[in-house]
């Protein structure tokens, strides 16, 4: 009996001492989006692919693309749209997996407000947190109604996107996630009307992505995370309900009304198949980019964007 416990004892040592570390930077606190990361991590699947993974916030948003580049941090979650700028201004950087396969970015009224249409938008004040690919979007869905940026009043609100519109400090908002502010604004008995992007002029594109530092994208345990993020997110469709006990398990503080509809309102979002590349729409998205003059020449795909071997 003893002797079976000591080579257990050895197997599970040395299973451990052999697990590889794996440090991750979220985009921003834990929430909903990071689902299946944490799914993934409390299942076990990490621990499945040979993996200590090390899921860290930032204390900054605009950190860790910057981090992964430095060559501080093996992935990070980011967004399509700053990829394409990020590799334009010189970063390193590699799509290697999708986490939230369709755009969460959305224009936002007040659904009891004036403004029913995007046209009405002309005079009146918008609010944006991130200037650059914002205002490209912006600009793509005011150009059908005749309207340019000159004819509204661009307001930074830095992240008070929905406390800024309830408050009518604006008349409207981009940049707002649709997962979130909408929820948010039925919470606070301010229902809000989005108008969604990708059904105004904008190509589709991936919001919540996975980067890493170009030189390393041959690295074997960026496969296996990949891997067991998409145990993770199918194990979040089979069981919801499960799922999501497992995501606030140690987390109470994540326990809340937002986080219960948020984590609804994205389960269906999330790529069911994390590694795979629709070349087309990079591509699409990057051809836009470059017809609002946010990127001067579009770089060859595969120098930017993989599915990993």
């Amino acid at each position: 009996m003893k002797l079976i416990y000591l080579i257990f004892l050895i197997a599970f040592s040395s299973q451990t001492l052999a697990a590889e570390k794996l440090t991750l930077i979220l985009d921003w606190f834990i929430n909903p989006d990071h689902g299946p990361i944490i799914i993934a991590q409390e299942k076990g699947y990490f621990t499945e692919q040979g993996l200590e993974v090390e899921i860290i916030p930032p204390a900054d948003p605009a950190d860790p693309p910057k981090l992964v580049a430095a060559g501080k941090a093996d992935l990070a979650v980011s967004y399509q749209p700053q990829l394409h700028l990020q590799v334009h201004g010189g970063l390193p950087l590699v799509r290697v997996g999708t986490l939230v396969a369709t755009p969460l970015n959305c224009l936002l009224v007040l659904e009891d407000g004036p403004i029913k249409s995007i046209a009405q938008l002309s005079g009146k004040k918008v609010g944006f947190s991130v200037a650059g690919v914002e205002e490209a979007l912006l600009t793509a869905m005011l150009k059908p109604h005749g309207l340019s940026l000159e004819d509204i009043e661009l307001v930074n609100v830095n992240w008070s996107l929905s406390p800024a519109l309830m408050s009518r400090q604006v008349d409207a908002v981009i940049g707002a996630f649709r997962n979130f502010e909408l929820n948010q604004m039925d919470i606070e008995g301010r229902p809000g009307r989005a108008f969604y992007i990708e059904e105004h002029g904008i190509p589709p594109y991936d919001e919540l992505i996975l980067v890493a530092h170009r030189d390393y994208v041959a690295k074997p345990k960026l496969r296996k995370f990949v891997d067991a993020l998409e145990a993770g997110v199918q194990f979040m469709v089979n069981h919801p309900e499960e799922s999501w006990q497992l995501f606030i398990r140690g987390r109470k503080d994540l326990d809340n009304k937002l986080n219960i509809l948020a984590w609804r309102d994205t389960l269906p979002r999330f790529a069911l198949r994390p590694g795979a590349l629709d070349r087309a729409r990079y591509e699409r998205f990057a051809e836009f980019l470059k017809k609002q003059a946010l990127i001067k020449k579009i770089p060859r795909l595969e120098t930017y964007a993989v599915e990993l071997p």
